[in-house]
C-alpha cells in the first residue's frame, strides 16, 4: 500500500472515531485511573518477566530525549535580536521563520516516530508472541515488527504529530480567541483517535492489513469501548498530572537559578529557555516512557488479543520482507538531509535567512 494511502486510512480512521466515540458513555477520571492500574498489574507482571520491553522502553526514551535536543538546536541558530524584533512586533501574521519551525519540527518529529514506532512495536509483539506461546527474543519481535516498518512509520509519524499540535494548542495564549466548545471538541477528536488507534498496532503486528487494522480498530472501539476509556483516560490523567508537575518544576528552577543569564552570554534566551526545560521534561518522561507507558502498550495489545480471540481472528505473524530494508534506507536518507543542514547551514544560506530580520517577516 501507498504512504498516501496509508494516510488516507488514517485519516479516515480518525473522523470515524470521533463518530463512534461520541455514541459511548466514558468513565471518570477516577475510575478510568483504578481501571489503567487494574489492567496496568498484569502487564506489570508480563513486563518484568519478559525483560526486554525494559529495553525496549530505555531505548524510546533515548530517542525522544534525542529528537528533542535535535529540535532546540535550531532555535540557537537564529539570533537573539531576531527574537528580540519578533517579540516586540504586534502583526499576528505567519512569518517565514515560522514556517520554517514548523517544517524543522515537523521533520524532527518524522525523525523520532520511525525508532519509536518500531520499539512500540517490538513491545507489543513481545506480548502477541507469549499469548500464542511462543518464545519472545529481540530478534524475534524486530522480525516481525521490521515487516510493518513502512506503516508503523507513517502511523507514528502522524500520531505524534498530532499529538504535538494537540499539547500546542492546550498551552495557555496570550490573546487567545478560541472557543471554548472549539477546544473541548478538539480535545475529544483527540481523545477518540488515541482511542481508536489502540487497536491498529496490535492488529498490524497479528497480520492485518492497513484497511483491516483500521476496521477492527472500530470494532473494537465499539465492542470493548468501556475498557479502551478507562485505559486511555487512566494514562491521559497520569500523563496531565506528570506534566503539570514538570510545569511547576520548571518554574521553580527558572525561578532559584540565575542558569539562563549564564547562558545567554553564548546562546539566545529562547535557547537557552527550552534547553534549560529539557531536564524537568527527561525527568518526567522518564516515568512515563518507562513506567506508564509500557502498561499502556502491553494493555492494549492484551484487550485486542483476547479480542481475537473471540471473534475467531486468525493471528499471522509477519516474516521478514525487503520493505524493512527500504524503509531503513529512507530514515537513513533522512538523517543525511538533516546532518546536511546541521552541518552546512551557512553555506546553504539557512543561516543568513535565519538572521535576517526582513526576510523573516519582521521589521
Amino acid at each position: 500500500m501507498k504512504t498516501s494511502e496509508i494516510t488516507q486510512e488514517l485519516y479516515s480512521l480518525k473522523d470515524k472515531a470521533y463518530s463512534n466515540y461520541q455514541e459511548g458513555e466514558c468513565p471518570s477520571k477516577t475510575e478510568s485511573c483504578k481501571g489503567f492500574f487494574r489492567s496496568g498489574c498484569a502487564s506489570l507482571h508480563f513486563i518484568f518477566s519478559e525483560k526486554e520491553n525494559i529495553l525496549f522502553a530505555l531505548l524510546q526514551l533515548a530517542v525522544v530525549g534525542l529528537g528533542y535536543f535535535l529540535w532546540t538546536q535550531m532555535l540557537n541558530w537564529i539570533p537573539q535580536d531576531v527574537w528580540d524584533e519578533i517579540k516586540n512586533d504586534c502583526d499576528d501574521g505567519a512569518s517565514i521563520l515560522d514556517i520554517i519551525l514548523l517544517v524543522w519540527s515537523f521533520v524532527c518529529v518524522g525523525i523520532v516516530a520511525y525508532p519509536l514506532g518500531i520499539l512500540t512495536s517490538c513491545m507489543g509483539a513481545s506480548y502477541i508472541l507469549r499469548f500464542q506461546g511462543k518464545p519472545s527474543t529481540i530478534a524475534e519481535c524486530l522480525k516481525i515488527v521490521m515487516h510493518r516498518s513502512w506503516t508503523m512509520w507513517i502511523f507514528s509519524w502522524l500520531d505524534g504529530w498530532w499529538t504535538v499540535l494537540r499539547i500546542l494548542e492546550r498551552l495557555p495564549k496570550k490573546n487567545d480567541r478560541t472557543p471554548r466548545s472549539v477546544k473541548i471538541r478538539n480535545e475529544i477528536i483527540y481523545q477518540a483517535w488515541k482511542m481508536a488507534s489502540l487497536g491498529f498496532m496490535p492488529a498490524l503486528i497479528c497480520g492485518r492489513s492497513v484497511s483491516e487494522a483500521c476496521k477492527d480498530s472500530l470494532s473494537l472501539l465499539k465492542n470493548k469501548f468501556v475498557q479502551l476509556a478507562k485505559l486511555r483516560l487512566g494514562y491521559s490523567a497520569i500523563c496531565w498530572i506528570l506534566a503539570i508537575a514538570c510545569y511547576l518544576g520548571t518554574f521553580i528552577l527558572m525561578a532559584t537559578t540565575q542558569i539562563i543569564p549564564k547562558m545567554g552570554g553564548e546562546h539566545n534566551t529562547i535557547y537557552s529557555f527550552y534547553f534549560i526545560t529539557g531536564f524537568p521534561i527527561v525527568v518526567t518522561l522518564t516515568f512515563i516512557m518507562v513506567i506508564f507507558r509500557p502498561i499502556y502498550i502491553i494493555s492494549a495489545c492484551r484487550i485486542y488479543a483476547f479480542y481475537t480471540r473471540e471473534k475467531n481472528i486468525e493471528i499471522k505473524l509477519p516474516e521478514t520482507s525487503s520493505k524493512a530494508i527500504s524503509s531503513l534506507i529512507a530514515f537513513a536518507v533522512l538523517l543525511i538531509i538533516i546532518a546536511v543542514v546541521v552541518l552546512y547551514r551557512d553555506q546553504l544560506g539557512l543561516s543568513e535567512i535565519l538572521a535576517n530580520p526582513w526576510k523573516i517577516g519582521t521589521k
